[in-house]
């Protein structure tokens, strides 16, 4: 068996590796179309036609200030309901009271 060192700076060696590389091929004009798209600036269509504007919804929403602005009104509009819905169960209860005060049920 032989055994050699080989030297970092063996050129024929480093053309043999050059050349065994196998590069794929580009399709024509490659460069023309991605510096076309480049100036353009056009983005790669990463969803249909038709669902384009939920890309631009999610990037809409993602924002720390549309995120605390609608934060801030879904807890509002909670709480109104809440009293809303405590307002009118409390108007059932007092209402059930006075029926109960005025008429009792014979049955009891």
């Amino acid at each position: 068996m032989k055994t050699s060192k080989l030297e970092p700076e063996d050129t024929r060696l480093s053309a043999l590796l050059r050349e065994s590389r196998e590069s794929p091929s580009l399709p024509p004009h490659f460069r023309e179309y991605v510096w076309r798209r480049i100036e353009h600036g056009e983005k790669p269509d990463s969803l249909p036609a038709g669902f384009a504007w939920l890309d631009g919804l999610a990037a809409r929403l993602l924002r720390p200030g549309f995120a605390l602005a609608c934060l801030t009104a879904m807890l509002v509009a909670g709480a109104l309901l809440g009293v809303a819905q405590g307002t009118n169960l409390a108007k059932q209860e007092a209402q059930a009271r006075y029926l109960a005060a005025v008429a009792p049920n014979p049955l009891h």
